[in-house]
């Protein structure tokens, strides 16, 4: 999910509030912090930027905090499906994506490098990308902020052999909710023609439901229900301000906080990514646990705090959500979660030109939506036909004995936000689905295969 505000003055403003041993870099409103030396490697502590080739600690192994691909892949279960060849070949990943107008890297790179930079360091497959402008004329093909290089280096990550269409939006998109509405609901028509799967985290976003009239909201939820009937899959990312409603504009000059949820994920028609905070073996990959993406794991007073997660007060509860505890009369977000701690995320690679590069890792719950896009077009594969909507299938799988081991229920944590002086008092991680994680981060080698077998 993108940080909306002030942008770059957000974050130099906030920098002093990184852990010592961070670095901040701003990209697309993303917070992306430096892949941090581990303590108990007795490494020295400091940024990891690589330039040309990457030294011993670059490559997130056991001295890092950050993971590799490869590594992401062990811990959600996906690596044993790649193994038997359910990669995502013959299906097709939509992202749209906000377009950029010049070049300055590493905040705005050039996405060819960056992906031939990724695929070499760490073994993918060349990635298969086309660029659709249509609606961003006058956007640069090839130019991405860090939002589009995080959403494209994951969907790779985890279905390596699928294709990924990235549409570009005008850079106004998220100006104000007006133009964010338009943006959305041409980007969802467009984007159902294309492929799939389609992952909303930035580009496509709407703001906080507090932003909307019901008109608006209307018209998003049409959009989406289109996409529906041609049995595309939308995953948005949950937000990344906690309990707090999302800001109405990107460039607004000021944020009053309050209690909400996200526009397009509080949508019943979509499946709504939540963050998590995982702890995997930086040898095997191997899931150790994971609790809930929060404070301290934010930034205390800025739009990059915690999962976003609470209840929509547009939307009705939808019938898949009929019976589950914690759930009242309306829609709860978010369906499902994954890693969005910026203290580790996955090990992004961004060209700085000159053939230089350095290595970032990732973080916000725009980190989880692109993971959870990658895993349907698994499934999409594994079944052999587009799954659609997948929220009936995703709940039935979570209240069946095959819950456990097609998730990681998250029990802790929580998403509680803080704008000194005011407090959103969030929501606690607990057995079974909840407003801060949703059901967990899944066990891709369990929960593909019922999906393939549930899906519509």
């Amino acid at each position: 999910m993108y940080i909306a505000g002030s942008g770059f003055r957000l974050a130099r403003n906030w920098k002093h509030l990184l852990p010592a041993g961070l670095a901040l870099v701003t990209v697309a409103g993303l917070f992306a912090a430096a892949c941090e030396p581990s303590r108990a490697a007795g490494s020295p502590r400091g940024a990891i930027q690589a330039a040309g080739n990457i030294g011993p600690t670059a490559d997130c192994n056991s001295v890092t905090t950050c993971y590799t691909p490869r590594q992401l892949q062990v811990a959600y279960g996906v690596k044993p499906l790649l193994d038997r060849g359910i990669d995502g070949r013959g299906e097709t990943v939509v992202l749209p994506e906000i377009g950029q107008t010049r070049l300055n890297p590493p905040a705005v790179s050039d996405l060819r490098q960056d992906m031939t930079r990724f695929d070499s360091l760490f073994h993918l497959p060349a990635a298969r990308l086309r660029v659709v402008t249509t609606l961003g004329r006058g956007s640069s093909r090839w130019l991405a902020f860090g939002e589009e290089v995080l959403d494209t280096e994951m969907v790779h990550t985890i279905a390596p052999r699928a294709a990924i269409v990235i549409v570009l939006l005008p850079p106004t998109a998220l100006d104000d909710t007006a133009n964010a509405v338009a943006s959305a609901t041409a980007s969802l028509r467009l984007a159902s023609t294309l492929g799939g799967v389609i992952s909303v985290s930035e580009g496509g976003q709407v703001g906080g439901e507090r932003c909307v009239n019901r008109a608006q909201a209307r018209r998003v939820n049409a959009a989406l229900r289109q996409v529906a009937r041609l049995h595309v899959t939308v995953v948005a990312a949950s937000g990344d301000t906690g309990a707090a409603t999302e800001t109405c504009s990107l460039t607004a000059g000021s944020y009053t906080p309050a209690k909400g949820v996200t526009l397009i994920a509080s949508d019943p028609y979509v499946l709504a990514a939540g963050g998590t905070k995982l702890t995997a073996s930086h040898r095997s990959g191997t899931w150790i646990s994971e609790t809930a993406w929060g404070l301290p794991y934010g930034l205390p007073g800025s739009l990059f705090q915690a999962s976003g997660g609470g209840f929509s007060h547009l939307f009705p509860r939808p019938a898949y959500q009929d019976g589950i505890p914690g759930i009242g009369r309306n829609r709860g977000v978010p369906d499902v979660s994954a890693d969005a701690n910026p203290h580790t995320g996955m090990a992004l690679a961004i060209s700085e030109g000159g053939g230089k590069y350095i290595i970032r890792n990732s973080g916000g719950t725009s980190a989880a939506a692109p993971l959870w896009a990658g895993l349907i077009a698994l499934a999409d594969q594994y079944a052999g036909r587009h799954l659609g909507f997948v929220n009936p299938a995703i709940y039935r799988i979570a209240r069946s004995a095959s819950y456990h081991r097609a998730f990681h229920d998250i029990t802790r944590g929580k998403n509680t936000a803080e704008f000194p002086p005011i407090t959103i008092t969030g929501y606690h991680a607990r057995p079974g689905w909840d407003p801060v994680t949703g059901w967990g981060s899944p066990n891709a080698q369990v929960l593909v295969p019922q999906l393939a077998r549930y899906g519509a």
